[in-house]
């Protein structure tokens, strides 16, 4: 579970993800997209192989520095 500053959009490109967003559970599947507004917490979950497009607003400058260690934890 984490937060940022950065808006979220998630679209599941193949595969099954389940997510948790301000204390709601979503599941969304192939060719679904998911909107995390900035600030909430979240998490997920991938059920099955997935490929996952997430794109950020504004950009995530902790991914470009490295400091994103509780990713691969």
């Amino acid at each position: 579970m984490h937060s940022h500053e950065n808006e979220q959009m998630s679209n599941v490109l193949e595969g099954r993800m389940r997510f948790e967003v301000g204390g709601q559970e979503r599941i969304i599947s192939t060719g679904e997209l998911l909107h995390i507004p900035p600030g909430v917490p979240h998490m997920a979950e991938a059920l099955e192989d997935t490929v996952c497009l997430d794109v950020f607003d504004p950009i995530r400058e902790d991914w470009l520095r490295g400091d994103d260690a509780y990713l691969r934890g």
